[in-house]
């Protein structure tokens, strides 16, 4: 269970680091809609569904774990995932920490915020006003549309961290303006053949999110752990 929630927090960094992913500059389809994103949305939240496909092993199906929650970021440096099935978990960046609480251990790890996600693009989804700086640690291009959504491909740069690529996926049409555009699905590739897909289903673009959203206070009896 404890590799299992390590695990997820690899995968939620990850997924940062492909929101930010969308922030380059560009000329149409995928990347057009991921710029866009980045420059006009402050604040977002949404539902998501996170399945892990690992590769099967000799004689074994490959093992599917499937997770879900709700979803909140704002800009700058704040965001929130709120992990309820299988097991709950909670992750927070309030700016200057990133807070992990797991129900279960009844454990709360804090980091600075700045040493976990500074060198990582994971930070510029938060951070970063100017996202054009993705540009030096992922090669951006536009990939076909499919199944109703325009998508990007990103690919590290840098061939030494675990990241393999990245596909981005944003709402090509939609019932409203709202929907066209909208960040849909985000699929990552590890270099050791395992694949996250996270779908986010009723994604709202700026909505209005009370900043005690982003506050974390450990609770009474929790362990915490300052790293």
């Amino acid at each position: 269970m404890i590799n299992e929630k390590r695990t997820l927090v690899k995968r939620f960094l990850i997924t940062l680091c492909l929101v930010a992913a969308g922030a380059a500059s560009a000329n149409a389809g995928g990347l057009k809609s991921l710029e866009n994103f980045v420059r006009t949305v402050q604040t977002g939240k949404a539902d998501f569904t996170q399945v892990v496909t690992s590769p099967a092993r000799e004689g074994q199906a490959p093992r599917v774990k499937t997770s879900s929650g709700r979803f909140e970021f704002a800009r700058p440096n704040r965001f929130r995932f709120d992990y309820a099935k299988p097991f709950v978990q909670t992750i927070v960046a309030d700016g200057q920490t990133l807070w992990l609480h797991d129900v279960d251990l009844n454990q709360v790890t804090a980091r600075k915020q700045a040493a976990v996600l500074g060198a990582t693009p994971a930070a510029l989804i938060a951070s970063a006003a100017d996202v054009r700086a993705l540009e030096a640690d992922f090669v951006l291009a536009d990939a076909p549309d499919q199944d109703g959504l325009q998508w990007v491909l990103a690919t590290p740069r840098s061939r030494d961290g675990q990241l393999q690529s990245v596909r981005v996926g944003f709402r090509a049409t939609g019932d409203t303006a709202a929907d066209a555009g909208a960040l849909a699905v985000l699929e990552i590739l590890d270099s050791f053949g395992q694949r996250s897909v996270l779908t986010f289903k009723q994604m709202q673009h700026n909505p209005a999110l009370a900043a005690s959203a982003f506050v974390f206070k450990p609770p009474a009896g929790a362990d915490v752990i300052r790293q």
